[in-house]
């Protein structure tokens, strides 16, 4: 089995007071409902599953009251070995999408409290489907549990989380962890070994079956196999629930994200997914394609001035594959060897480093922007807020610098600024240069 970092955060739910239910977040086949369901089934004298996408006949369950005693008997009438054992009960409503009465009853199961209750499903920030009158009316009646709800979001595996599929343990990994806090130099062979390592998981990636698929077979080969599965699932998922009309606008704009990063200006053009295109034709695709988390969004900056959020250009952004494996599998296998072996040339090879960068960012918790002044100025790769301070982020596929790096890093109000680099770790006044999987660090 997979080690995940998420099981700590159901731990911490679990350990929490009050207790709100949960709602899990997150794109399809990361691995949301097997680490759910072992969590369910590892901590939990009571447990009941519920996939309303699988048996839509659960949704009555949530028909009519929704105060908790109503609904524990309307499942036990159905499934007559469900049983309420107070602080002991674990309840999951998986592809609660499909159900949205069951997230309004979030607040009166956790008012309850008996049962410990997890909500999880994908496409949950999508409100245009094409799915019957039905659902869409009970969306329009659902009301959100406010007060009563924390929402997480999952991602497919980090580098580190591939590291323990590959073999790695906390205390092999404790010399990289040492280097990164005292900024001490690695010996070369113990960081190129790592570089390569991170090189691999470029075109892996984090998705479970993929990971799993390399670590039992160790061919890449194979894996391009379970990834091409993968896309081809993503791609029948916007055919599937999109409304009828954006179909072919979001799969042109998600199938588009390679050759957008393959250029040096790597903003998103409409333009380079239809000629003429325009925000007002692909906007809601763009939307789509974040909502669904198949695609990260990065905006680009007014100014880099905390709030971060607040200077945020609606119109500039790029726009980045979820996972960095299913961009590999995206540009060809062909780019296999040349991303492993270090012998990529070309603007794409900056690209798919950003695009890894940016994954490992949001799967730290960042909300990483951009910055670019004018068009063809120097850029900032990346800017995140880390507390109250700034810190801005160049990725390079080789050991270069910008300029407008440079003199960023040096502007007063900023403490520190990373270069993630092909290299060893060094430091240069407020200036720190990193190899690019000690991202999994910041």
């Amino acid at each position: 089995m997979l080690k995940r970092k998420f099981y700590d955060v159901l731990a911490n739910w679990k350990a929490s007071t009050p207790r709100k239910c949960l709602l899990v977040k997150g794109a399809r086949q990361i691995g949301k409902t097997f680490i759910i369901d072992h969590f369910g089934k590892t901590n939990y004298t009571s447990y009941l599953y519920l996939n309303f996408l699988i048996n839509p006949e659960y949704r009555e369950f949530f028909d009519g009251n929704l105060e908790a005693d109503d609904i524990f008997k309307r499942i036990s009438a159905r499934l007559p070995s469900f049983r309420v054992v107070p602080g002991e009960t674990f309840i999951f409503l998986d592809e609660i999408q499909v159900c949205p009465k069951a997230r309004s009853a979030f607040k009166p199961l956790a008012i309850d409290g008996r049962a410990h209750v997890v909500g999880s499903g994908s496409l949950l920030g999508i409100t245009f489907l094409d799915d019957g009158a039905r659902l869409n009316q009970e969306r329009r009646e659902t009301s959100i549990p406010v007060g009563y709800e924390q929402q997480v979001v999952m991602h497919s595996l980090d580098f580190e989380e591939f590291l323990w599929a590959v073999g790695y343990t906390d205390d092999s990994l404790s010399v990289y962890r040492e280097s990164f806090d005292s900024l001490t130099t690695l010996p070369n062979s113990t960081n190129e070994h790592m570089l390569r390592l991170f090189r691999e998981y470029i075109v892996i990636g984090g998705m479970p079956d993929v990971v799993a698929t390399y670590v039992k077979s160790k061919n890449f080969g194979a894996v391009f196999e379970v990834q091409r599965d993968i896309l081809a699932s993503n791609l029948d998922d916007i055919s599937r629930y999109a409304l009828t009309t954006e179909k072919p606008k979001v799969r042109a704009c998600y199938v588009s994200i390679p050759s957008q990063l393959a250029r040096e200006n790597r903003k998103f053009k409409y333009s380079s997914v239809e000629k003429n295109g325009s925000s007002r034709k692909f906007g809601s695709s763009i939307d789509w394609l974040r909502e669904s988390a198949l695609a990260l969004q990065c905006h680009n900056l007014e100014s880099v001035d905390i709030p971060l959020r607040a200077y945020k250009k609606n119109d500039m952004f790029k726009l980045y594959v979820a996972d960095t494996g299913i961009l590999a599998a995206m540009s060809g296998f062909e780019i296999v060897s040349p991303i492993i072996e270090n012998t990529l040339k070309g603007p794409a090879k900056g690209g798919i480093y950003e695009n890894a960068i940016m994954g490992a960012l949001v799967r730290r918790g960042y909300e990483p922007y951009y910055y670019q002044k004018k068009p063809g100025q120097g850029e900032i790769d990346f800017v995140v807020a880390r507390g109250s301070s700034i810190v801005p982020i160049e990725v390079k596929a080789g050991s270069c610098c910008s300029e407008s790096f440079n003199r960023l890093v040096e502007s007063p109000e900023i403490e520190v600024g990373y270069k993630f680099i092909n290299g060893n770790v060094g430091r240069f006044g407020k200036k720190v240069t990193l190899p690019h999987y000690m991202v999994m660090f910041v």
